[in-house]
């Protein structure tokens, strides 16, 4: 098909779904590396969670700052497709040594699989985002693009979050099964991506000095605006996400419901996705997010208030601060898209900025891991300064504080900010 003709034409459905679905085992790995992670280490292997968020914080800060650099590679590289297929062999490898802590040497062994896996991921995931930047030919197709990549991601979280209690009542023996599903389900989804997604327009690969590239993407003050409402964002969602197992387990005292929960969460987010892209379109992507924001500060707000045995009552908060994910993920993602693939400021011409598009999904990147490590780094240590430990359920009330209350400060900081500055986020360039 010529380069004319496949401009007149929209993407095929099949094609949007052959993009989407390596989204599937990328975020399925995401999960139990954030989530799973530090209660798996903590209990399997006896680690403190001083010296457990020390690790934690020191491996996610080295992945995070690597993830410009790989993003810059990803621009000098002919094929994104390329990276994504020498990434994917590495991440299965991570995934299986995480997953499977030793008896002895167990920070030795976290650090080392972390970082295998870390740079795995960031490798696939920053060519595979960049590479959708470059499918899509205007606003809403780049939307669409993200939403099929999303939705997918959403499906592997949901799997994540289930399978290990459905293979075994031992949450270890049960991450250990998800991490030998894991490998094949990684092949399958790859092959359909990478045979069945559009072929990648012809650009030419960035021949600048790679640091020079990476600070003048900082230069575009509509990404630096849409990149500080994405990390005060991401704080509030990172918080969450780090201790939400020790909360279920010593708070509502029902750690055999944490998978439920999980799931319901990540189901909602599903469920929803398609309202956030429609009302994305009526009222603006910057509208339909400030709402999500609004949506999950109103259902996580009475969380402080829940004790033993409230498992119902944090299964609606589930519901609904779940439905407001979808929009967290395809909406701040498609208007970064956008940028990526944007004129050049004062150029009337489109210039090849999908060269650079590996650099600027570097960057959003970094950020959103950076959030990760501070949430692990800086909660955890403050748990263990409150006095809490895992399975006390008699000095819980620095675990609620943390995980219910900053959460909010942070997002309602984030929905005042894109509300102040939706102008600019949702410019045409």
């Amino acid at each position: 098909m010529s380069g004319l003709s496949r401009q007149a034409e929209p993407l095929p459905r099949r094609q949007l779904l052959a993009y989407g679905a390596l989204g599937l085992p990328l975020a399925m790995a995401a999960l139990p590396v954030y989530v799973h992670v530090p209660r798996l280490y903590a209990e399997t292997a006896g680690m403190s969670l001083s010296l457990l968020g020390g690790l934690l914080l020191a491996a996610r800060l080295a992945d995070a700052g690597i993830d410009p650099l790989l993003g810059g590679w990803s621009d000098r590289t002919a094929k994104r497709q390329r990276l994504i297929v020498l990434a994917l062999p590495l991440l299965a490898i991570g995934m299986l040594a995480l997953l499977h802590p030793p008896e002895l040497g167990a920070p030795l062994w976290l650090m080392g699989s972390m970082l295998l896996t870390y740079f795995a991921f960031s490798l696939a995931s920053v060519a595979y985002q960049a590479w959708g930047a470059e499918l899509g030919r205007d606003s809403g197709e780049r939307t669409r693009l993200t939403a099929s990549r999303e939705g997918f991601g959403l499906i592997g979280v949901v799997l994540a979050a289930a399978l290990p209690g459905l293979f075994s009542d031992n949450s270890a023996q049960g991450l250990s099964w998800l991490a030998w599903i894991f490998v094949p389900l990684l092949c399958i989804m790859a092959l359909v991506t990478l045979l069945g997604a559009p072929a990648s327009v012809a650009r030419i690969p960035a021949g600048g000095k790679l640091l020079g590239d990476l600070w003048r993407v900082l230069g575009n003050l509509r990404f630096r605006r849409l990149l500080a409402v994405f990390v005060v964002n991401g704080i509030a969602a990172a918080l969450p996400a780090t201790l939400v197992l020790f909360f279920v387990a010593d708070v509502l005292q029902a750690e055999a419901w944490g998978g439920a929960f999980l799931a319901l969460y990540f189901v909602s987010g599903i469920a929803f996705l398609p309202l956030w892209v429609s009302l994305s379109r009526r009222f603006g992507r910057v509208a339909a997010w400030v709402a999500s924001m609004a949506v999950a500060i109103a259902a996580f707000s009475w969380a402080w208030l829940l004790g033993a045995g409230d498992v119902w009552a944090f299964a609606v908060i589930c519901l609904l601060s779940g439905a407001a994910l979808g929009a967290d993920l395809t909406l701040p993602a498609a208007l970064l898209a956008d940028i990526a693939e944007g004129r050049a400021a004062g150029s009337g011409a489109k210039e090849n900025q999908s060269a650079q598009a590996g650099g600027y999904f570097g960057w959003w990147n970094l950020v959103a891991k950076l959030n990760l490590a501070l949430a692990a780094g800086l909660s955890l240590p403050l748990l263990d300064l409150a006095g809490y430990r895992p399975g006390d359920f008699t000095a819980t009330s620095g675990l609620s504080a943390v995980y219910c209350l900053l959460p909010l400060f942070f997002k309602t900081i984030a929905a005042v900010l894109a509300w102040r500055w939706r102008k600019i986020l949702e410019s045409t360039p």
